[in-house]
């Protein structure tokens, strides 16, 4: 079982797969599109990641993928070398290419979700976990970073279409995202930081996760109370992403793919555009 699981996540079978989705047209969530876009966004983070620190992304850049090859770079050119031992809230790092990323060396990462996604084979050995964000067991101050990528518009939601199969977690409590913040940052170290993404734009409750608006934004900032916030936002137009102002992005819209959405050349494949914000305790 070991070498069968070795074998899915081998490097020659993952060409084959993002060589596939390449020859059929790239569409979004095509046969070898996570295959494609964990390997583009592995190699955008371990050769262009100071581009996540200048005014604006290279022309071209993530055409046809998803706000993650966006959202992954912007987190790792944020976390500080300092932050040694860090928590995957909402275990979205969970990926062979992350991973496998040297820059784990020396940092020890936790994962917490509801169930368990797969462990894929890696040099980093993460510590995983399996319980509801806004009821962790870990102690106070736990952490030097807590990073939660496009998770917490998730929480309270109907989580089991895609990541548990708990009939309990079929719920519609739009606003338990906010317990989850309270304890993210309840595990994070005084003076340690909180990485947040999420889709932004025009409210929309999709039933199974929403999008984020402005008011939204305002009310998470004030309630975690940072010494110092930082805030990035994205957009997809014109067939690639690029930093945004927050007044371009306040419209954005979503392309639910399980909603039986379609695909244009120019159409995003999941968020339009995604807020990113870092906040010290």
């Amino acid at each position: 079982m070991a070498v069968l699981k070795n074998l899915v996540y081998g490097s020659f079978l993952r060409e084959i797969g993002a060589g596939i989705y390449r020859i059929r047209g790239r569409k979004p969530w095509s046969f070898g599109y996570s295959f494609y876009k964990y390997a583009y966004i592995r190699r955008a983070i371990e050769e262009k990641l100071d581009v996540f620190k200048a005014p604006r992304l290279p022309k071209g850049y993530g055409a046809g993928l998803d706000e993650r090859c966006v959202e992954y770079p912007w987190f790792f050119s944020r976390l500080h070398s300092s932050q040694r031992r860090i928590l995957d809230a909402g275990s979205s790092l969970n990926h062979y290419d992350l991973l496998n990323l040297p820059l784990w060396q020396g940092r020890q990462l936790y994962i917490t979700t509801l169930a368990d996604e797969g462990r894929p084979a890696a040099a980093a050995k993460p510590v995983y976990a399996y319980q509801d964000l806004r009821r962790m067991d870990y102690p106070d101050g736990s952490f030097d970073a807590v990073v939660c990528i496009s998770t917490l518009e998730h929480v309270g939601m109907d989580n089991t279409l895609l990541y548990t199969g708990d009939a309990a977690k079929k719920e519609h409590a739009p606003q338990a995202y906010l317990e989850a913040l309270d304890e993210m940052k309840r595990v994070l170290k005084k003076g340690g930081s909180i990485y947040l993404t999420m889709p932004y734009g025009e409210h929309r409750d999709l039933g199974w996760f929403q999008v984020f608006d402005a008011p939204m934004v305002d009310i998470m900032a004030k309630r975690f109370a940072p010494s110092s916030i930082f805030r990035t936002y994205y957009k997809y137009t014109d067939r690639q992403w690029d930093t945004a102002r927050k007044e371009d992005c306040d419209r954005g819209y979503y392309v639910d793919i399980h909603a039986g959405a379609s695909y244009n050349d120019d159409s995003p494949a999941a968020s339009q555009c995604v807020v990113c914000l870092e906040m010290t305790k």
